[in-house]
């Protein structure tokens, strides 16, 4: 299985199909959501219904991590560290209640190290609205990883850099004018925060994994240098 999750796929909470047993369905998602520790190719939403609609889904997660047993994120050594993050959100994505989810994942020199997807609490009344929440969670996260080098009395970071879509609300405007983080627009094709809550085709796929620094970590082709650490 080359990815996670059927491209036409959309859960819902009673979409018809047979039950399946509960206890079973909820032990496998929890390994599921173990593994999202250091595999984040595979971080989604999975909905708390057991069907054999989602148990079908879950299994497919379980075939692709069979295939990529051997991948990980893979940090190299770079001259510019820096701090940066991708930050966007889906549109009323969830069928059910019509709420949106926000995706962000954040990145130190060569590959990620903070990440996250989920559901927003509110129903966003516009797409503007849905990405404003998203960025606001984004901005949040990146103002505590940046004080996390304070208790160790080290500057760590150069600088904090993120790339998302906004409406410029005035929370968003007053953090950039402080100095607090750098806001940038950033086009589709290169939101990575869409791995967060989005399925894909397998060449999009497969770009959106690279990107977030994940690889196959025994691949020959894969140069390992002094100064690369790897995560499985």
């Amino acid at each position: 299985m080359n990815t996670p999750m059927n491209q036409k796929d959309k859960f819902i909470k009673e979409d018809g199909a047979d039950k399946v047993d509960e206890a079973h369905f909820k032990s496998l998602i929890r390994c599921l959501m173990y593994l999202t520790s250091t595999r984040l190719d595979i971080l989604f939403q999975f909905m708390h219904c057991s069907s054999e609609l989602h148990l079908k889904a879950a299994k497919r997660v379980v075939r692709y991590i069979k295939g990529t047993a051997n991948y990980g994120v893979k940090y190299d050594k770079v001259q510019d560290f820096k701090l940066s993050s991708f930050s966007d959100s889906d549109w009323a994505g969830s069928l059910d209640d019509m709420k949106s989810t926000s995706g962000y994942c954040f990145s130190m020199g060569s590959s990620v190290l903070s990440w996250c997807s989920k559901k927003q609490e509110v129903v966003a009344q516009s797409v503007a609205k849905a990405k404003f929440v998203a960025a606001t969670v984004a901005i949040n996260q990146a103002i505590w990883l940046r004080n996390i080098p304070s208790k160790f009395r080290t500057e760590l970071f150069q600088s904090h850099m993120i790339a998302c879509f906004t409406g410029r609300p005035n929370t968003l405007i007053e953090v950039q004018e402080n100095g607090d983080v750098s806001l940038v627009y950033c086009k589709t094709k290169d939101q990575t925060a869409y791995m967060f809550m989005k399925s894909f085709s397998l060449n999009k796929f497969e770009f959106m994994r690279k990107k977030l620094g994940v690889c196959d970590l025994q691949d020959g082709n894969v140069t390992t240098r002094k100064k690369t650490l790897m995560i499985a």
